[in-house]
């Protein structure tokens, strides 16, 4: 899926658009994520990635558009904060949860997705199908914010490669 396919998705647009326009979300984009991307971008990604499987799963694709773009709602750097109630695994859900209901209102649903998108890191279980499926896609996310900027160069060196091996 191209990464900016989410720009012309108008069904997914009409969900979020109302949250990407809060000034609480566009702040996002200011705070490294994985490394390679911003929290925003990130946001984004998982919201669209969860949406679009959701559709095809026959899920509340409407909840996973809308807390996709709020689970990370958090603003501070997690290599360098630290909290002594527990780990980012833990805190930062509920710090995103809580920034979220001040500038939206939220489902039951959309909640449980917000708080258990760290399962396997933390013990919350989720109690939808929609808070494991976006659990994964942000896991997978991860992992890709992470690893894309490598696997861009490996790309680059092949091709590098074969233009000498034609030259």
């Amino acid at each position: 899926m191209q990464k900016d396919a989410w720009k012309n998705d108008r069904a997914y647009r009409d969900i979020v658009d109302d949250l990407l326009q809060q000034p609480a979300v566009q702040e996002l984009a200011n705070y490294t994520q994985h490394h390679h991307s911003d929290r925003l971008t990130h946001s984004i990604m998982v919201s669209y990635w969860s949406y679009r499987l959701g559709l095809r799963l026959g899920l509340n694709a409407t909840a996973l558009a809308r807390a996709g773009i709020l689970h990370d709602l958090f603003y501070y750097d997690w290599r360098d904060t630290k909290f002594e109630l527990g780990t980012h695994a833990f805190i930062h859900p509920r710090v995103s949860l809580r920034n979220a209901e001040k500038i939206t209102s939220l489902s039951e649903m959309e909640k449980d997705i917000i708080l258990k998108h760290m399962w396997g890191s933390t013990w919350a279980m989720p109690h939808y199908w929609e808070s494991l499926l976006l659990n994964l896609v942000d896991d997978e996310t991860a992992v890709m914010d992470f690893f894309n900027p490598v696997l861009d160069s490996f790309k680059a060196l092949k091709t590098l490669h074969w233009i000498n091996r034609e030259s």
